[in-house]
């Protein structure tokens, strides 16, 4: 068994994978860009070495400086997490030059593996069932369109190279297809380093499902069921569970079965996932093959009752699978949701930041694979997950229920994320009943994510809470008697105003009272904290129904939120009242005549120049960010009036890209 290994990676993987080392008592060396110097997976490492600046071209994707940092620690051998140099064969051809381990597949595997069109070929070969499409890569615009035409409307586009939804683009008709394939070819090559793209057909109200499989050097491979991966948004993964509740056993050793077969045929070695597209009538077809750890493992891990990454470490030391296919069997349920720093009001663009405020949830059956702490920094410069928050249980429904609760008590700051996104996923009927696709977030959501008002029942409750932190907050402060016990509360639902009304409050020994419309709410639990502002969370029971609300403070007011649902609450003496009826509701919207930066990125393209006349909703340019394109548009129609950035610019937040002058409007 190694003695030492290095991690080539960050964050979360990074930390996962150090874990397992440590259980196993092998010494840890991380790595680390500018950016991480001070980031858990450093500090949680045996040692530690800096790589280079910020940007992983400068850093993380540098093979030759990592391999010299395995050299000069004295590590034995090399585990790539996922993304980075994970999947790159000339990156672990130099590893083993270099006289070490790489703790994954060989370069043959990885190689024909990693290019979905050898792979596909290969597939066919190995008798797995694909999809129709080209038989290899389309370059040209015209033979693009021929090649969609045979096969038939709707197509997708996707990067010969790619993965985790990067260089990939569903196109419903021709005209949609020059466009496609010119965004999907340089979103490739900016994460890749290869612009190779095919099509192939796109299978329609289709399931994600994979099989994770895993092969020793002794020529063992078995399969470990499957994870359902259907809920994602532009291709990216966002909840996960093992196993699913859509296909049968038959299905199920079907598609492991096959999956087995196509690693036979490249003689693979370590963990490793096929990926299907699986259609209504649980017919499916060979996706991909990613040679590396998924991000999604970890429901694998609980429902099997195994460590993926230590498979992996024993198998690239030589030691042989103790697993027989006969013995493997599920046992209950795990669901996995990924939580991002990003803003879901805004389209789900990035969100970067320092974390003022970071707990993770504890509780039977959760666990959180996350790589970040409080006061740490979210950066432009990598992938915006924060966490992953896994559920396991006896049920589904349990696991669902287990997983909603966790969110809830998961408390952020600094950042904007997308928790109450993902419990209103959690929380949607259609989910519960395992009634999803891969299309599941865009009929639901479409582009963007608003958290829900509360009904009139749950915003009171929501507004005796507020009601009961304020008056603890004020009596804090004041002697006793001087506390207000009457209170006048405003909700706010967006530029909305609704009539105030009145609330009284009393704390007692076993809880606080709140009456508001004559109805009476008892809250126990976590009240005599002091207001942060930052956030609270609220631990307790309300009506002794138990819940987790959380609190941000701003001054008189009170921003709560509670699963999917958002409020915000203000509070003034009971005094108040008559001059609260004629206040008007506060005004809010930026003008729509600038296009500005969302978010922290670089200016990749301009699309239109000044004097040019643009439609609304018209591409105007494109960030790229956290390794993403993220194209902007027009808010109006209008003729541009002045460009204020150029081509290869890094714009901060709300920075003005072009103005417009309003139809209508002189230039």
């Amino acid at each position: 068994m190694f003695k030492k290994i290095l991690i080539a990676n960050r964050g979360e993987i990074a930390c996962r994978i150090m874990a397992t080392a440590q259980k196993m008592k092998i010494k840890t060396v991380a790595v680390y860009s500018d950016a991480d110097a001070n980031a858990p997976h450093v500090q949680m490492a045996d040692e530690a070495i800096h790589i280079g600046a910020a940007p992983s071209k400068e850093s993380y994707l540098l093979g030759d400086v990592i391999i010299q940092a395995a050299l000069d620690s004295g590590a034995e051998a090399i585990h790539p997490g996922y993304g980075f140099l994970s999947e790159n064969a000339g990156f672990v051809e130099a590893v083993k030059k270099a006289g070490l381990t790489f703790i994954g597949p060989d370069v043959r595997a990885i190689s024909v593996m990693g290019d979905k069109i050898e792979s596909k070929a290969l597939a066919g070969s190995a008798g797995v069932s694909c999809v129709p499409g080209t038989d290899g890569a389309v370059s040209d615009v015209a033979a693009a369109v021929k090649a969609a035409a045979a096969i038939g409307y709707p197509v997708m586009v996707k990067a010969s190279a790619g993965g985790g939804g990067k260089g990939m683009r569903v196109v419903q008709s021709e005209a949609e297809l020059p466009e496609a394939m010119r965004a999907a070819m340089t979103e490739a090559a900016n994460a890749f380093g290869d612009d190779r793209v095919f099509i192939e057909k796109f299978v329609v109200s289709p399931r994600h499902i994979e099989i994770q499989v895993l092969g020793d050097t002794h020529g063992h491979i078995v399969y470990l069921g499957e994870r359902e991966c259907s809920v994602q948004r532009r291709h990216q993964k966002v909840i996960e569970e093992a196993p699913s509740s859509f296909i049968s056993e038959a299905t199920r050793k079907a598609m492991g079965e096959q999956a087995v077969e196509l690693a036979k045929a490249v003689d693979y070695v370590s963990a490793g996932t096929v990926e299907f597209i699986v259609g209504a009538e649980q017919d499916f077809y060979f996706l991909e093959m990613n040679t590396r750890l998924q991000v999604e493992h970890p429901v694998t891990e609980q429902v099997y009752g195994l460590d993926l990454v230590e498979q992996m470490i024993r198998i690239a030391a030589g030691e042989a699978l103790t697993l027989k296919q006969a013995d493997i069997t599920a046992k209950g349920w795990s669901i996995e949701a990924r939580l991002y720093a990003e803003d879901s009001a805004r389209g789900f663009l990035p969100s970067t930041g320092q974390l003022l405020r970071y707990s993770e949830p504890q509780g039977k059956g959760i666990r959180a694979d996350s790589g970040v702490c409080e006061g740490g920094m979210i950066s432009m410069f990598y992938d915006p997950m924060i966490a992953k928050l896994i559920a396991s249980a006896p049920t589904r429904a349990e696991a669902i229920d287990s997983l909603r609760l966790a969110l809830d008590h998961y408390q952020i700051a600094g950042v904007a994320t997308n928790r109450q996104f993902l419990s209103a996923i959690l929380d949607d009927t259609d989910f519960r009943a395992g009634n999803i696709t891969t299309g599941f977030i865009a009929e639901k959501y479409g582009d963007a994510f608003a958290p829900f008002v509360p009904a009139a029942e749950a915003a009171e409750k929501l507004m005796a809470l507020a009601a009961a932190f304020h008056g603890r907050a004020q009596r804090r402060v004041h002697e006793e008697g001087h506390a207000d016990s009457e209170f006048v509360l405003l909700c706010r639902s967006g530029d909305e105003g609704d009539l105030p009304v009145t609330a009284s409050w009393c704390a007692g020994i076993e809880g606080d009272e709140v009456t508001i419309n004559k109805n009476t709410y008892h809250l126990t639990g976590t009240l005599d904290q002091p207001l942060h502002r930052s956030g609270i969370l609220f631990d307790g029971t309300i009506n002794e129904q138990p819940t987790a609300i959380q609190i941000v403070p701003e001054n008189h007011c009170y921003h709560i939120s509670c699963g999917a649902d958002s409020l915000r609450v203000e509070i003034y003496p009971a005094r108040a009242a008559d001059l609260l009826a004629y206040m008007p509701p506060p005004q809010s919207g930026a003008g729509q005549d600038k296009v500005c930066a969302p978010m922290p990125g670089l200016l990749t393209r301009l699309m239109v120049e000044v004097g040019d006349v643009i439609e609304a909703g018209q591409n105007v340019a494109v960030i790229e960010a956290m390794k993403m394109e993220n194209t902007l548009a027009a808010q109006i129609r209008g003729t541009v009036l002045e460009i204020s950035a150029n081509v290869g610019d890094n714009l901060n937040v709300d920075d003005v890209i072009l103005t417009l002058t309003p139809e209508g409007g002189e230039v």
